[in-house]
C-alpha cells in the first residue's frame, strides 16, 4: 500500500475498561465500556457510518445553501447471531435536514436526496466498507509477551 492510503489509530489504555484514542493530526477522544461517558466501540461504529455520509450530504448540499437544521441518528440492534457472536443488524442512518426557502434552499433540498444515494454508493468508506465486509487481521506485535 502507499503512504497515502494508510489510515490509522492508536489506542492506549489508561485504566480497567478506560482508553484514548489518538489520530496521526493530534486529535484524541475517550473511549470505552460505556460506564461513564466515553463513547463504546460500537457507539463509534454508529458514528462512523454516520458520519462519513454526513460529511459527503454537507458537503454537496451546503455549496447551494447552509442547512437551517442537519442531524443524523444512526440505530441498529446488537444481536448474538446463530454461531454465538456479537454483531450488529438492522443499521439505519437517518437524516433530518432542512434549508432556507427560497431558490438556494430549493437547490440544496433538489440535491438531498441525490447526495444521500451518491454517498451511500460510492463515496462513504465507513458504510461501503461494512457493507461489502472486510477481513479484519488481529495479530499480536512482535516482543510484546515478554516482561
Amino acid at each position: 500500500m502507499s503512504e497515502d492510503t494508510v489510515r490509522s489509530v492508536e489506542i492506549e489504555r489508561t485504566s480497567v475498561g478506560k482508553y484514548v484514542v489518538r489520530n496521526a493530526r493530534g486529535g484524541s477522544m475517550s473511549m470505552g465500556t460505556g460506564a461513564d461517558g466515553s463513547f463504546t466501540p460500537v457507539e463509534l461504529l454508529l458514528a462512523a457510518i454516520g458520519g462519513c455520509t454526513a460529511i459527503d450530504v454537507d458537503h454537496i448540499t451546503s455549496r447551494r445553501a447552509e442547512p437551517t437544521r442537519f442531524s443524523v441518528d444512526v440505530t441498529g440492534d446488537k444481536i448474538r447471531d446463530e454461531e454465538g457472536g456479537n454483531r450488529m443488524q438492522n443499521l439505519r442512518v437517518e437524516f433530518t435536514v432542512t434549508f432556507p426557502a427560497g431558490v438556494d434552499g430549493d437547490r440544496a433540498r433538489e440535491a438531498l436526496p441525490r447526495s444521500l444515494q451518491q454517498s451511500h454508493d460510492r463515496l462513504c468508506t465507513v458504510s461501503r466498507t461494512v457493507e461489502r465486509g472486510t477481513a479484519v487481521s488481529i495479530v499480536e506485535a512482535a516482543g510484546t509477551t515478554g516482561t
